[in-house]
């Protein structure tokens, strides 16, 4: 539909995490009286310990004849979506960053000056959002779209997107770590009064967002932000904390590649002047796949990415099937009930797994018996 392209995806995939090694010692619980250890197989065998308990250290206990085994075999750390992943005092916001916004707080509404390309870019990321957010809904109000839905606008800046969105009928918050931007974007929809009523702006980083409205919102927008964070994949936990199950959540950004290097930053910036010099840092550019597995390790299915072209001269974008430069996503956050919950998915692997190993090392259970 958008002349893009999907990615090769497994849909929504469920989490494998980190694995982490728990070892028990004597001075770990003083009710050992022996004990035994096997490191290949991580199998320990002791004679007071009550069996069939997961302990404060996440051992599970067996047993066998008169005896009870503690298989320390590594348990998985499941990171859900639905789990609080993130640190109140990390944050994703860039402050050299903010330093560059700040100088251009005024500049927003300028459709001539150095933000014309993300004027010209609601042509295409308006319909985007509208079109894939009416997918999941059976019917609409005409002239209102949107209406009954509740957006979040993350770095919203001047309001540039906030506003067509607002004009779509959602209910929109638009949120800033810049306050001279949100100042910007308060008095331009101030003029309007059906928008002054939809629309809210807050000047505060998406890690506060969470921490007050945690499964609220039905669509996250992040649109030429991600490549000014800090930390990627907390700043894509964070808005998969914030979407309800089966919430949409859509990102246009800057592939990384020599030719976004050579386009986005030599021409753009030292050349052209399209864009002020220091806007952007390559490194922070993320590729398509690399996304792709952040938004999928974190409970959200890629629906489809996008290339879009930026043509200096006419001022315009197009959608293009290479995405080599500039790309839209669309994600869908899984719903809840589609996976298990983390203890039972934890014991179930791991019973399993202790199923196998205990089969193939019975030679070492013989031993133990003696």
């Amino acid at each position: 539909m958008w002349g893009g392209r999907k990615l090769s995806s497994s849909g929504s995939r469920f989490l494998g995490a980190h694995r982490s090694a728990f070892r028990g010692t004597q001075a770990d619980s003083p009710r050992l009286t022996t004990s035994a250890a096997y490191s290949k197989n991580q199998l320990s065998w002791t004679l007071q310990i009550k069996p069939s308990v997961f302990s404060e250290y996440r051992i599970m206990c067996f047993k066998s004849y008169s005896m009870s085994f503690a298989c320390l075999n590594r348990l998985k750390s499941y990171r859900l979506p639905w789990t609080r992943l993130y640190s109140t005092s990390r944050t994703t916001v860039d402050s050299s960053e903010v330093k560059t916004f700040l100088a251009l707080a005024h500049r927003w509404w300028d459709e001539q000056g150095e933000y014309a390309p993300l004027h010209s870019m609601n042509d295409l990321r308006v319909p985007f959002i509208r079109d894939n957010l009416l997918k999941t809904v059976a019917d609409h109000q005409p002239g209102k779209p949107l209406s009954g839905m509740k957006i979040l606008d993350v770095g919203c800046g001047g309001g540039l997107l906030t506003e067509p969105l607002g004009r779509l009928g959602a209910s929109v918050i638009g949120i800033d770590p810049v306050d001279e931007n949100i100042k910007t974007a308060q008095r331009h929809k101030s003029f309007d009064p059906v928008l002054d009523k939809r629309i809210e702006y807050r000047a505060c980083s998406l890690e506060k967002i969470v921490e007050e409205t945690a499964e609220t919102f039905d669509a996250v927008v992040a649109s030429e932000v991600v490549e000014h964070v800090i930390d990627l994949e907390t700043f894509i936990q964070c808005c998969c904390q914030v979407l309800k199950p089966g919430g949409s959540l859509f990102i246009t950004t800057i592939n990384k590649t020599q030719l976004s290097y050579a386009l986005g930053i030599v021409f753009s910036e030292q050349i052209a002047g399209i864009v002020p010099k220091g806007t952007h840092t390559w490194e922070k550019f993320v590729s398509p796949e690399k996304l792709e597995s952040i938004l999928e390790s974190n409970g959200l299915s890629v629906q489809t990415v996008a290339g879009m072209l930026y043509n200096p001269f006419s001022g315009y974008w197009h959608w293009s099937e290479n995405t080599s430069l500039n790309y839209a996503a669309h994600a869908l956050k899984s719903s809840m009930q589609e996976h298990p919950s983390p203890a039972e998915f934890a014991l179930k692997e791991e019973t399993e797994e202790l199923r196998i190993e205990t089969s193939t090392n019975s030679g070492v259970h013989e031993e133990l018996k003696k």
